[in-house]
């Protein structure tokens, strides 16, 4: 879903701080798969051409470009994209930005050209600057502290001269001193982050960062959020189909049933939900006040589609929560068995030695309705903050308003029409809204 680069002149530290930023998202959030790749790439044709053509040094900056340039684009569509489709992040240790610095600016290339030349090469949606002093960084390459290569190999800039005017390059660039040409505009810099002490001051940064950044949820620069979520459920529905008779994971029935509303509105569930929510408890165990949150619509959302789970497992099935950190899905779980909207159980698998939970029966229907509005779960949210007085029956109508002149409001309609087909009515046999006056219906209705 989201590409990451981090990027720096040499010497800098950006392959520890690749490494670094892989284990931080592993352990914390639940992609589908951190994948860590560098450009140029030794593994490809195209990219060794541009690695010899630096440690010789025999190419003007244009043919130098132009082979950066053709490793990256096939890069980026042959490999890097199809892992954002499947939900993927991915960590590159160098991207356009590099280019842009060391043909762009130390070439004397101009920053409009490299960028036309790598106009089909998708956009990073973070590049994370790692800045280094350049001597500092120039006794780290030659001690061999970073890298194991001999100095035969060694590439025609590494010296400290070109080295301060590819720090000054970044500098610029990253800072905003000289502009980004689009579309690379778009990507959101973050930096820079001096690596000139140590490493636990260094991950600590950048544990920072990350979660900054996934956790404000920003719309991804080369993927349709709304298709990788799709993708998600499906897949978490599908899992959950094909081992629903595990030993130690059988589902209930009303988990798989399309009964979910259960004689309720979803707009009767969100009042039923709101009025066994203590804001005061919740807030002060640093869980959301109200139950209509990203976070705890990510938590019971999943959790009434896959019956009992174990944080671990609930993770991996994927689905929203790969925006919510390990720890708070931990701290919210801990909240909803205190408030009784969780039992704990204690699964007889082999080597499971970890908590496992499952949602109340009573709160599946909610959960599944959820799981449908995610799209519109912060709009919900919004509304009922403006409206504290007013019957959430009200809500989906008003909402309804912003989707003829807001176009990402009409977007989040659309991905919650998708989401009902496979989830369904909650009413067996009644057809899935599929129109604005349908959803109104749908919302206020335990007919469907």
């Amino acid at each position: 879903m989201y590409l990451i680069t981090v990027e720096g002149g040499d010497g800098s530290g950006k392959g520890e701080a690749v490494r670094m930023l892989r284990r931080i998202a592993s352990d914390e959030f639940a992609f589908s798969g951190v994948h860590l790749t560098h450009e140029p790439r030794r593994h490809s044709k195209l990219g060794m051409l541009a690695i010899n053509a630096v440690r010789v040094g025999d190419h003007t900056p244009m043919e130098e470009a132009g082979l950066f340039a053709a490793d990256r684009v096939d890069h980026s569509r042959s490999w890097i994209e199809p892992l954002l489709v499947e939900g993927g992040l991915v960590i590159s240790d160098r991207n356009i930005h590099s280019s842009l610095v060391y043909q762009g600016v130390v070439g004397e290339l101009g920053l409009e050209t490299v960028s036309q030349m790598n106009s089909a090469a998708l956009i990073p949606d973070l590049v994370i600057w790692i800045d280094c002093d350049p001597e500092r960084a120039m006794r780290r390459i030659n001690s061999g502290t970073l890298r194991s290569i001999s100095l035969s190999k060694t590439e025609y800039f590494e010296t400290t001269e070109i080295q301060k005017k590819i720090r000054k390059g970044f500098s610029d660039l990253l800072s905003g001193e000289i502009k980004v040409p689009p579309p690379f505009d778009s990507s959101l810099i973050v930096g820079p982050i001096k690596n000139e002490d140590s490493l636990d001051e260094l991950e600590k940064e950048l544990k920072n960062v990350l979660r900054t950044f996934v956790q404000s949820r920003p719309q991804p620069l080369n993927t349709d959020p709304s298709l990788v979520d799709l993708k998600s459920l499906k897949r978490l529905i599908e899992v959950v189909k094909s081992q629903s008779t595990l030993p130690g994971f059988e589902q209930p029935d009303h988990v798989t049933s399309e009964s979910f509303l259960e004689k309720l509105s979803p707009a009767e569930w969100f009042a039923k939900a709101e009025r066994n929510w203590d804001p005061a408890t919740a807030k002060s165990q640093n869980v959301a006040s109200t139950p209509v949150n990203f976070s705890v619509a990510s938590i019971v959302g999943t959790l009434s589609l896959i019956g009992t789970t174990d944080v671990a497992r609930m993770r991996r099935r994927m689905g929203p929560v790969r925006f919510v950190t390990a720890r708070h899905s931990r701290r919210i779980l801990k909240w909803l068995e205190e408030n009784r909207w969780v039992n704990r159980q204690q699964l007889h698998v082999p080597f499971h030695d970890g908590a496992s939970f499952r949602l109340r029966a009573e709160w599946i229907g909610f959960g599944k309705v959820m799981m449908a509005l995610l799209p519109l779960i912060q709009s919900l949210n919004a509304w009922r903050r403006k409206n504290k007085d007013s019957e959430w029956s009200e809500a989906m109508g008003d909402l309804i308003k912003f989707a003829e002149v807001d176009d990402d409001f009409s977007l989040a309609i659309n991905s919650v029409f998708e989401r009902l087909k496979l989830l369904g009515s909650g009413v067996p046999g009644n057809k899935i809204p599929n129109d604005y006056s349908s959803l109104i219906s749908w919302w206020n209705s335990s007919e469907g």
